[in-house]
């Protein structure tokens, strides 16, 4: 399968060579040249997220020179449990994504990502250095699925004092070949000097790169597999379509569900969960897409005022109307935060963090119109990270996982950077 850009200007491209580049030449986004389709038979047999990786990603693969890799990557890259949990109310579940090494769903992409570059870098002394620019969880992730790699470096760069304190540790934990810059401004600001290095022509003649955010198709196609793997199980055991309620602030996560369905997955609806970052709630209410200056808020790694994979969204659904029948977004406010995480341990003897507790509020806005079915909330972080928003509101501490104490018990150093594009230029070619 070839891919092109979402701008149109680009010739069809090799999965590995866009997975390489990260963003297409014209600045645009890289997708299928088309989508396959599946039925539920295809998959018979398959149970494990990697074995269900192998044979949902396989036509993406197909002619690449990773095709033969593909169950080895999916393999080393899923190697955690993505469990379906029931809740204490009929209809309900909580899809946990936080098994993995540092707590956080973003940990499926990257270790997929990583796995995929790590097999195309051939070329020890011509190294490929890996950007990415993160509100919270994304950074850690992709540090932590590159470390010590050879032949591939990492720059994390993160908005300073727009993190939880557990996050910023985790980005700063690893050293060696990974970078850790806290940016003076907001994420926005961190994604804008990724795009610009990306775009920058003759920085890219001096200096191989690519992008870990989810831009990249590396990140994107693998996370499809979990949304698979959910409602296939969901399927198997009640004969119906699994609902879903994504939490999300660059859309790499819900684009991915959102894919999975189109392709053929037995998954129903899918409602979006945003924080008071209102771009996409109020498009989706009929207002104009209008990116705009990102807010801080408890959900601080959905805090996006310019969602990158919205021109995903518009190559998939060019006419604004096609796309507000699809999908349902509302905007969940800190107070609305605060009281679902209340809620949700009062009601399941959970405890969320703030991003999954966006999703718990829409869900609840959902059952009390009337809205029946199965529906899953996508939890995409342990509390534990977040313990300075969680332990107030429940009086109480929450254990942190073994993985995630383990980063935490590891010295920590991120460099000071200007929100300057020259300044972080030059810091690039610095090495």
């Amino acid at each position: 399968m070839k891919f092109v850009s979402t701008r149109g200007q680009t010739v069809p491209t090799a999965l590995s060579a866009a997975l390489a580049a990260g963003l297409a030449p014209d600045g645009g986004l890289y997708v299928p040249e088309r989508l396959p389709k599946f039925d539920i038979a295809d998959f018979a047999g398959t149970e494990s997220l990697s074995d269900i990786g192998a044979r949902l990603l396989a036509p993406f693969f197909e002619g690449d020179v990773l095709a033969d890799e593909l169950p080895a990557i999916c393999r080393e890259a899923f190697d955690f449990p993505t469990p379906l949990v029931p809740l204490a109310e009929p209809g309900n579940h909580v899809l946990e994504l936080f098994h993995g090494p540092t707590a956080a769903f973003k940990d499926i992409g990257a270790r997929f990502l990583a796995a995929c570059l790590q097999r195309l870098q051939q070329d020890a002394a011509r190294e490929l250095t890996v950007l990415v620019a993160t509100s919270g969880d994304t950074g850690a992730a992709v540090a932590a699925a590159f470390h010590r790699r050879p032949g591939l470096r990492v720059v994390v760069l993160y908005p300073d004092g727009h993190v939880s304190p557990r996050q910023a540790h985790q980005l700063g934990a690893f050293g060696d070949n990974v970078a850790t810059l806290r940016v003076t401004g907001s994420f926005d600001d961190c994604q804008r000097l990724v795009k610009q290095a990306l775009n920058d022509v003759e920085l890219h003649a001096r200096l191989p790169l690519s992008s870990a955010n989810s831009i990249s198709l590396g990140r994107l196609l693998p996370q499809m597999t979990y949304y698979a793997q959910a409602s296939l199980r969901h399927w198997r055991e009640r004969g119906e379509a699994l609902n879903f309620v994504v939490p999300t602030g660059n859309l790499g996560n819900a684009l991915a569900a959102i894919l999975a369905r189109a392709i053929g997955l037995p998954i129903g609806r899918i409602a979006l969960a945003t924080n008071d970052n209102r771009v996409l709630a109020d498009f989706f209410a009929g207002g104009d897409y209008s990116p705009r200056a990102s807010l801080a808020t408890l959900a601080n790694a959905m805090d996006v005022g310019a969602p990158s994979n919205f021109e995903r969204l518009r190559w998939r659904y060019p006419e604004d109307s096609q796309l507000r029948a699809e999908f349902e977004v509302q905007a969940v406010s800190d107070a609305q935060i605060r009281a679902a995480i209340r809620s949700g341990h009062a009601r399941f003897g959970k405890v969320f963090c703030p991003h999954t507790a966006t999703a718990l509020h829409v869900l609840d806005s959902l059952r009390a119109r009337g809205e029946t079915g199965a529906w899953a909330l996508v939890a995409t972080a342990h509390p534990a990270k977040f313990e300075s928003v969680v332990e107030p509101l429940l009086g109480e501490s929450i254990p942190v996982p073994p993985a995630l104490k383990a980063l935490l018990a590891r010295p920590t150093q991120a460099e000071p950077l200007a929100s300057d594009y020259g300044v972080f230029r030059q810091r690039l070619l610095a090495r």
